[in-house]
């Protein structure tokens, strides 16, 4: 199978031109939850690529406006390379979605167009989830702050948290996609208002986040205050060890979800992430 098979073509691609501004791509991050969006750029010799923009630079930059400053190189393939050679530049290079250009955008290759492709059998989906999980989970407690929590995720840099009761038990799942969803953009103000919390409060973000130079809430984009609980998932799909990398993606597709807790019995041993699965490729 090839990337051809898979891709999303240019015609339905969603990009957006230089010059913009980043509430250009955080629209599409909220309504459709991309993890991040092509730009072009037109001249007079016809469109050209110029990179992309993930929602992780606009969470890590949310004081710049300008969207020919946030843009990103990233790596890009040809539409006659296979599915396991996108999958492996995709694992390599840590990138979810691929341009596929050959002089001009082409398309779109996804970490969930292979989940797919594993999903439906075009390529090889039977090595066991167990083999292919990793042990170290990432958690959040479920009283955390949304902001405190997602200063969490990007420090430990993954897109996802698993939520933590008072017992220790897990409760459900927060991802960078539920942050983006409540993420409000304001222009023109010098602090983050209800973001940043009193210095008596016990979560005083101001102590927080001297901690590292990167934070979401300042003059452009602010959050939510309430807890984790607020905004995670809470029906939780699992998977045991045994099942395959094949039946694991079409959970993932079904449920529309990038990561399933591993369980053994009723305890949590471990995280498949959809890039794992390709791991296998």
């Amino acid at each position: 199978m090839n990337v051809a098979d898979a891709m999303t073509p240019r015609s339905e691609v969603v990009t957006v031109e230089i010059p913009g501004t980043r509430d250009d791509v955080l629209e599409y991050l909220q309504e459709r939850a991309f993890s991040s969006v092509p730009v072009i750029k037109e001249t007079d010799g016809g469109e050209e690529f110029r990179g992309i923009v993930s929602r992780e630079t606009l969470i890590n930059n949310p004081d710049e406006d300008q969207l020919a400053i946030l843009v990103e190189e990233t790596p890009t393939i040809t539409a006659d390379a296979s599915i396991e050679e996108a999958a492996r530049l995709m694992v390599t290079e840590a990138a979810r979605r691929v341009p596929v250009v050959d002089g001009e955008l082409e398309g779109i290759v996804t970490i969930t167009d292979v989940v797919h492709a594993i999903a439906n059998g075009d390529v090889d989906g039977d090595a066991e989830v167990g083999g292919l999980a990793r042990s170290d989970i990432n958690c959040i407690y479920v009283e955390t702050p949304l902001t405190v929590a997602e200063r969490e995720l990007s420090h430990a840099e993954v897109p996802y948290g698993i939520v933590l009761d008072d017992g220790g038990e897990m409760a459900g799942v927060l991802t960078e996609v539920d942050i983006i969803d409540v993420a409000r953009v304001v222009e023109g103000e010098d602090d983050t208002g209800d973001s940043i919390a009193n210095q008596d409060d016990e979560w005083a973000w101001e102590g927080i986040k001297a901690v590292g130079g990167r934070y979401m809430p300042t003059r452009n984009v602010e959050l939510p205050t309430e807890p984790v609980r607020e905004f995670m998932t809470a029906d939780v799909v699992t998977v045991s060890k045994r099942r395959t990398a094949r039946e694991a993606a079409q959970q993932m597709i079904e449920h529309d979800i990038e990561q399933i807790p591993l369980m053994a019995g009723n305890e949590l041993v471990g995280i498949v992430r959809d890039v794992d699965l390709l791991e296998a490729l």
